[in-house]
């Protein structure tokens, strides 16, 4: 018989059975569920619904069950629905009716609610460590590259030159941001909802402030309706994870870009990439395209959990068993992702001639003559029109601003002089560029400084 089977008269069909069960992906939630369990019967204990010797029988029998699940020794049973009825009836079976009081003033409700919050706590905690390492990996690179000068874009065309240390900072300011928002979900989660029971609480005098604390939690939910039924947790955890994957795929489409043969910016580490069955020259950026591809994956996850939860009166419902495999999802694929993703970044090889060379192309000094001449007092407009016709002419000539010689730049605005030529080159243009956010070496030294102090208050 089920353990809620009192009021029914025959077996759930089997089929049914099989739909309704979720062992087969909530079993994941076993220490946690066990954890959860230790601490209720701890505190049934000490306020006199259990013995202390009924406590330390359910606690000793939970802790061997722990052992024997770790150890491969226990089969779940897809009759016993999910895992806190499977864990309930190995209980039962070992240390016999004393197992049964275990669920004393609980329900299945507050229980799994308990069980997921456990879980993705300590998945938001290694999906930090897994991101603060790549965000230290970044920082490395940002110090080794503050030199390394490369073409800064908008549309995809060069637009100005900037170094690879500036451009690397971008995504180091996206991943710290990320990683507050991880920290953010994480504390919004950390409160305990055992005690709500089903939906009413209960008339047993439970401590949950006590238990709270045992489990390390800050603090218990203060409705028992929403204590069960609320899963934005999860959906927070699922909207960080998807602005985090977000960027990853970001920057994967810029190494995927860069590593083509179009742009030869860098060379990504044989282990991090793959051949071609037919095709011998092929060198593919497989790892970064499937971070990419993943991304999309996790986006579905949050908008499965959205589309669960959008119309559930309160309080708990059987669609919320939809929501683990989507949050079971996502962590895997943002911790994988992570994983492949900073020995990616620390093994790739910086082509630092083809980035300066590249640099050098498509009129990216163009905005620092205009603003030569904006300093010498030609309206910034007029000045804007004057490098324009200039860049149309060189288009058509095939040269570059610089090859213009000073008779040539005369004719069209006075004002230019022998000057210009120092203050229109690669160098200049980046590190007069020295204002706070700049890509000039100080402003980025100076960047990442602020950046490890704000990466260490996040850790």
């Amino acid at each position: 018989m089920k353990l809620w089977g009192g009021r029914f008269e025959k077996d759930t069909d089997s089929l049914v059975e099989d739909f309704h069960s979720s062992i087969s992906f909530d079993q994941r939630l076993y220490k946690h569920d066990i954890q959860g369990s230790i601490a209720h019967a701890g505190m049934l204990g000490r306020i006199g619904v259990l013995t202390e010797s009924e406590a330390s029988k359910i606690i000793s029998g939970l802790t061997d069950i722990l052992k024997d699940i770790e150890a491969g020794d226990v089969q779940f049973e897809v009759g016993a629905e999910d895992i806190h009825m499977n864990i309930e009836k190995l209980l039962t079976e070992r240390i016999g009716d004393i197992g049964k009081k275990l669920h004393t003033g609980r329900s299945r409700n507050d229980q799994v609610a308990l069980d997921f919050r456990l879980f993705l706590r300590a998945e938001i905690d290694q999906t930090k460590i897994l991101l603060i390492k790549t965000i230290e990996t970044l920082l490395e690179l940002c110090d080794k590259h503050l030199y390394t000068w490369m073409p800064g874009y908008t549309h995809l065309q060069k637009a100005q030159p900037i170094t690879l240390s500036h451009h690397l900072m971008a995504y180091v300011q996206m991943f710290l941001r990320d990683l507050g928002r991880l920290n953010d979900a994480r504390k919004r989660l950390n409160v305990s909802p055992l005690g709500s029971g089903a939906l009413a609480g209960t008339t047993f005098p439970l401590q949950r402030e006590e238990v709270a604390r045992e489990l390390g939690f800050d603090g218990v939910t203060w409705n028992s309706l929403d204590g069960v039924s609320d899963r934005d947790f999860a959906l927070e955890f699922l909207a960080g994870a998807s602005i985090l994957m977000m960027h990853l795929s970001r920057m994967c489409e810029e190494l995927i870009i860069w590593s083509s043969g179009e742009f030869s910016f860098i060379t990504i580490d044989d282990a991090y990439a793959t051949g071609s069955s037919i095709m011998p020259q092929k060198k593919n950026p497989d790892v970064a395209e499937l971070v990419r591809g993943k991304t999309g994956r996790v986006y579905g996850d949050l908008m499965a959990l959205l589309t669960v939860m959008k119309g559930l009166p309160l309080a708990y419902n059987k669609d919320m068993q939809e929501d683990k495999e989507c949050v079971f999802d996502a962590v895997d694929t943002v911790q994988k992702s992570l994983l492949v993703m900073e020995p990616m970044l620390a093994t790739m090889k910086v082509n630092h001639r083809v980035m300066e060379e590249e640099a050098k192309k498509g009129f990216t000094n163009a905005t620092d003559l205009a603003d030569y001449l904006a300093k010498k007092n030609v309206p910034f407009r007029e000045a804007h029109a004057i490098v324009g016709r200039l860049v149309l002419e060189c288009t058509q000539r095939g040269c570059a601003l610089e090859d213009l010689n000073l008779v040539e730049l005369k004719k069209v605005s006075p004002v230019f002089e022998e000057d210009l030529y120092e203050a229109i080159s690669l160098e200049t243009c980046v590190d007069k560029r020295n204002i706070t956010g700049g890509p000039a070496a100080q402003a980025v030294q100076k960047a990442i400084a602020v950046s490890r102090q704000t990466l260490n208050g996040l850790k």
